[in-house]
């Protein structure tokens, strides 16, 4: 199980990183405001995943 574990957490960190990447691209070309909070919420919701999956791991870990 904590196999799988190896494979989620950089994807869940890389996802996190490349949305706050695209936010940071869009901020400093001028871009829209819309798309920037759109960006905000991805990255939060992505944050918040990416520390679930991390919780889990150290869950099953332990056990």
């Amino acid at each position: 199980m904590t196999g799988i574990f190896h494979f989620l957490i950089p994807i869940a960190l890389g996802a996190v990183a490349i949305v706050l990447l695209l936010g940071l691209f869009n901020m400093l070309r001028g871009g829209s405001p819309d798309r920037s909070q759109r960006l905000m919420q991805m990255r939060v919701l992505l944050q918040f995943v990416a520390v679930v999956v991390m919780m889990l791991a150290l869950y099953f870990s332990s056990r």
